[in-house]
């Protein structure tokens, strides 16, 4: 039972596989195949052919002993042109299906949510199904072929030794099984040491990274921290090894062993056809042709059964793979009885005050996959249209997530938010995000041109110039393009040729014109946006943001109260709910947190 179960595990994925690489390239599959047809059947002729030779040797025919040695030449040259063939099909087959293959990781990876890429055991599944994407489906193909192609080959040599003995053939199949079961153990226990060390993968991956990149660079040089880190990679590394090490030193000694079992059973048939030769039962041309049967067909076994130990070890990560590529994207969120699916993403209200214009938290709640403690809870809120919105409170108490929930990066646990009267889980998703702009603190710094910097902020206008330099003046990025050599054209970050590199100020001002660049965004959004200016520079920021954002609704969250004391409306949050609310006078006079907060933070003025 455990022999057939293991060979159903061999082969469970292979369809699938198959079905990736037809996709790929269905010229290069038809030509592996048909290649390998040929390079199974050769073999075979050669052998014969061989034969033929050493009988016209024996009667000394000349002429036919030339015309056989013509007639292998041209087949070993078939054969190499084959194998050459097939070599070359299976290095261009693997490359286009790894690119393949890497582009349906990526593009899964885009269909995910938010919280997928803020979950550990997301990483892992991913770590597992990158390690071998460049190299394991196309593996699976070639075995697939080589197994047809050594199973064609050992039919053909199996049926020319019934001819000599029934026995050799068992001994020829008896032989090799040890040591391929042995080897699909081995496999299976590799495959699952590498999944098991997923996780501790990752963290030898993120050393290597921490100490050759320059963002962690200055710290790590300027605390000392190189030796630390390295020592810990060393470490891990050696761990690793050592595992690895005895695993391959085991695996090793028994391939050893029991391929002793085979070289046995090959000499004892070797043996027995001398003997048949030499009593004259057997003619030399046959005892030739045996034992290259026998010799031939028994490496034909051997590479049948590793085959299917290979294809058992392919399956294995082949399931990484799929496993991910498996991983459940969020269904449409079920709406309110009565609410009307998405259509064009116009603001149509058909399922709230079909009047309201701004955005409505009805009861919202949000809690982690996996926590038991709530990041926002019981949130009820009306943002009119064009009001200024600003959300105080200490670091956790959930101002971000209420922003990745405007956003639906976030779904709600429980309760719903409305815009314009319409559930934005009945919005066109695109159409939502394109009349909302963000800048989040933890904002992006693209290794491409200033020109692309700013211009990824609405892809459709990429190339639109007066656009970008709108962009560009609205966020104040006026003197960064200035001192940029080469200007707009600047290549940014050090990481490649002429990259320059800005500071946190000079990005920051970046980033914010991208959010400029959506001039048809309604809704600005700016989490932490001028932390890395000074207070001058922040101060002109706001002023113009101020004046550019007449008429839509803002929302910001900082921790600097000139900026907050802007806002029309101040939100304090703490604990995940809104525990004061009103205008910057009106809270520091009833003098609870938010007065507490701006004396505190005013005494640090004085």
């Amino acid at each position: 039972m455990l022999g057939l179960s293991r060979l159903r595990d061999s082969f469970a994925h292979t369809p699938r596989t198959l079905k990736l690489v037809w996709r790929s390239s269905r010229a290069a599959s038809v030509a592996l195949g048909a290649l390998t047809l040929v390079a199974a059947a050769l073999p075979l002729g050669v052998a014969y052919v061989g034969k033929t030779i050493t009988d016209a040797v024996v009667a000394r025919d000349e002429r036919a002993a030339l015309v056989w040695v013509s007639v292998e030449l041209g087949l070993v040259a078939a054969l190499a042109l084959a194998q050459r063939g097939l070599a070359l099909t299976r290095q261009l087959l693997g490359a286009r299906l790894s690119i393949d293959i890497h582009a349906m990781i990526l593009e899964k990876a885009l269909s995910l949510d938010l919280a997928h890429f803020e979950d550990s055991e997301f990483y892992d599944q991913l770590t597992r199904a990158r390690r071998e994407a460049s190299s394991r489906p196309a593996s699976v193909v070639t075995e697939s072929f080589s197994l047809v192609q050594n199973l064609i080959t050992l039919a053909g040599y199996a049926a020319m030794l019934v001819g000599f003995s029934a026995l050799a053939v068992l001994a020829l199949l008896v032989a090799a099984i040890p040591a391929t079961v042995a080897e699909a153990r081995f496999s299976g226990a590799a495959f699952r040491l590498r999944n098991w060390r997923s996780p501790e993968a990752r963290r030898l991956n993120y050393l290597e990274y921490v100490l050759a990149n320059d963002g962690h660079a200055k710290e790590v040089k300027l605390f000392g921290l190189g030796p630390m880190f390295l020592g810990r990679y060393k470490a891990l590394a050696a761990s690793f090894y050592r595992e690895d090490s005895a695993l391959a030193v085991r695996r090793a000694g028994w391939a050893y062993a029991l391929s002793l079992l085979g070289t046995a059973a090959f000499y004892g048939c070797y043996g027995a056809m001398a003997l048949g030769a030499a009593a004259g039962r057997l003619s030399l041309g046959e005892m030739v042709l045996y034992v290259a049967a026998f010799r031939q067909g028994q490496q034909a076994f051997q590479a049948v059964l590793a085959g299917v130990g290979g294809m058992y070890e392919h399956n294995l990560y082949m399931s990484n793979l799929f496993q991910y590529l498996s991983i459940p994207t969020s269904a449409p969120p079920a709406l309110p009885d009565g609410a009307a699916a998405p259509t064009d993403g116009a603001p149509a209200l058909p399922d709230g005050d079909a009047g309201e214009r701004g955005v409505r938290f009805e009861g919202v709640g949000y809690r982690y996959p996996g926590q038991s403690r709530w990041a926002l809870r019981d949130i009820d809120l009306h943002i009119p249209s064009g009001q200024s919105l600003a959300l105080v409170g200490h670091n956790g108490a959930g101002k971000t997530t209420f922003i990745k929930l405007l956003t639906r990066l976030y779904e709600p646990t429980e309760g719903r938010i409305l815009l314009d009267g319409k559930d934005l889980r009945a919005w066109d998703l695109d159409a939502l995000r394109r009349r909302i702009g963000v800048v989040f603190q933890d904002f992006n710094q693209y290794q491409l041109t200033l020109r692309e910097n700013v211009g990824l902020g609405s892809l459709d206008h990429l190339a639109d110039e007066p656009r970008i330099a709108r962009a560009v003046t609205e966020g104040g990025a006026e003197e960064v393009v200035a001192a940029a050599p080469g200007g707009l054209d600047a290549q940014l970050g050090r990481w490649f040729k002429d990259g320059v590199e800005l500071s946190g100020g000079q990005w920051q001002k970046i980033a914010l014109a991208r959010a400029f660049m959506r001039e048809q965004a309604d809704i600005l959004v700016l989490d932490e946006p001028t932390a890395a200016l000074d207070a001058e520079a922040e101060h002109a920021v706001f002023q113009r943001f101020r004046s550019l954002s007449r008429g839509r609704t803002t929302i910001v969250i900082s921790h600097r109260f000139p900026t907050v004391r802007m806002a029309d409306r101040i939100l304090v949050l703490d604990g995940g709910r809104i525990v004061e609310e009103g205008t910057h006078d009106d809270l520091v006079a009833r003098g609870q947190r938010y007065a507490r907060m701006f004396a505190l933070q005013a005494e640090g003025y004085l």
